[in-house]
């Protein structure tokens, strides 16, 4: 076995990969990313951009997806902290098409989410100064950027808001279409 585990969610795109971790008193040492390793998982999507955020307790950053032709999919791993990650199917025709899957991620546990294009993604922050890294299949595209509202009813999406005194959401991201009211151009292809 190599140095990462790829376990589909209950949506099969969204992957939970688990890396192998070597520790030992001085620390632990894992790779975050391997072109390689990821292969051997099926994992063969380019990176081209890797983001870094940190945020304090009850921040939500999302749900933000990009159209094509600038489609985003996204590695995240909590590198500090802990998060309530999800991710939310936006392509048409899809047989999950707005279902959503969420795990919690810890720099504790290692876990890494990968959510393909096709998907919007944002998480919850429910320990102060949180570290999220994430690595992007597409760039930056302010023309492309789209988003759900976090706490769409619709989505039923279950935030561990009880774990935070009260949701810190930016005024971009408050403003976020409904799923219904959402622009996507992505169609599921089997």
């Amino acid at each position: 076995m190599g140095n990462f585990k790829a376990i589909p969610s209950p949506i099969p795109e969204i992957l939970i990969i688990e890396p192998k971790v070597f520790g030992d008193d001085r620390g632990f040492f894992m790779e975050f990313y391997n072109k390689n390793g990821f292969a051997e998982i099926g994992l063969t999507d380019a990176f081209v951009q890797d983001n870094h955020s940190r945020s304090k307790k009850g921040v939500v950053r999302g749900l933000h997806y990009q159209t094509n032709p600038a489609p985003m999919g996204k590695l995240v791993k909590c590198a500090r902290g802990r998060i309530f990650d999800a991710g939310v199917d936006v392509r048409r025709g899809s047989p999950t098409f707005g279902q959503w899957y969420g795990e919690v991620l810890t720099g504790e546990n290692h876990k890494m989410l990968y959510f393909p294009p096709g998907f919007a993604h944002g998480f919850l922050c429910l320990e102060d100064d949180t570290d999220v890294i994430y690595a992007c299949t597409g760039a930056y595209s302010p023309a492309d950027e789209r988003a759900l509202l976090w706490n769409d009813p619709a989505l039923g999406i279950k935030w561990p808001l009880e774990e935070v005194k009260k949701a810190i959401v930016s005024e971009k991201d408050a403003q976020n279409p409904k799923f219904k009211d959402a622009e996507t151009n992505f169609i599921y292809v089997r």
